[in-house]
């Protein structure tokens, strides 16, 4: 059994296209991504439906591979390569996107070692404690419940669970209790990554704009457990640009 990074960028960002090739530091984004992966992982990819990205890839020393322009996600992108590269249904793919170049290895690991000390599991992420009420209360901050022996129960952009009797007085006071956002790091067996792939697309994943909702609402279990540390930050604006810019002089 084998792990491999795959680290999927596209080009066409709708809130900052392009943003695999922007500078930091001197060099593409993607760039510094790959570096990281490569220092911890022998098997690192970069799926891509850009010549753009490809070519910065390749330069950087790591096997890319073109795919589709019409995944629905990054989990149907990570399904093409697996595909492509004939990967055994038994070994690990980490999802590492080409916009997180701060995102800590250490972290990687961790979702690494899930899957590792439970070999019958098909799928792990992360997730890490909540402490502001304006965090549990945004939407763009995606939060998850979770059950026994570390297993999600559901990821929401509402405030789950829904502290009923305490939000009835007062919303603007954090909730007691524990409440966790999800970050956005996958590990996949080769095989549950397939057949996640080819299943359709359930009205729940539609309607939260949410990946992670497909395997769950299809019976496949997801380990998650508390990130060692916080991520930062990744690229999603301009502005998060410009503040990385910031780690790089």
């Amino acid at each position: 059994m084998q792990t491999h990074i795959i680290i999927p960028a596209r080009y066409g960002s709708s809130r900052l296209p392009g943003k695999p090739l922007l500078e930091l530091g001197g060099r593409p984004v993607i760039a510094h991504v790959i570096e990281k992966a490569k220092a911890h992982f022998s098997h690192v990819y970069v799926a891509t439906d850009d010549h753009r990205i490809f070519e910065c890839a390749e330069s950087c020393g790591v096997k890319a591979v073109m795919t589709s322009e019409h995944h629905a996600s990054g989990t149907d992108r990570l399904a093409e390569v697996a595909v492509k590269l004939e990967l055994p249904d038994e070994d690990i793919v980490l999802n590492l996107q080409g916009d997180e170049p701060l995102m800590p290895p250490a972290l990687l690991k961790q979702l690494e070692a899930l899957l590792i000390a439970k070999p019958d599991s098909q799928m792990a992420t992360l997730m890490h404690e909540i402490h502001e009420v304006e965090e549990l209360l945004n939407p763009n901050v995606v939060k998850v419940a979770v059950g026994e022996n570390k297993r999600a129960l559901y990821f929401s952009r509402a405030p789950i669970p829904y502290p009923r009797d305490e939000f009835s007085n007062d919303k603007s006071v954090m909730p007691s209790g524990n409440y966790y956002r999800h970050i956005g790091l996958y590990g996949y067996r080769v095989g549950a990554l397939k057949a996640i792939s080819a299943l359709e697309e359930s009205p729940l994943e539609v309607l939260e704009k949410l990946e992670q909702l497909r395997p769950l609402a299809n019976g496949i279990e997801i380990l998650i457990d508390v990130s060692e540390v916080m991520p930062p930050h990744g690229v999603d604006t301009i502005e998060d640009l410009d503040a990385l810019r910031k780690h790089f002089i």
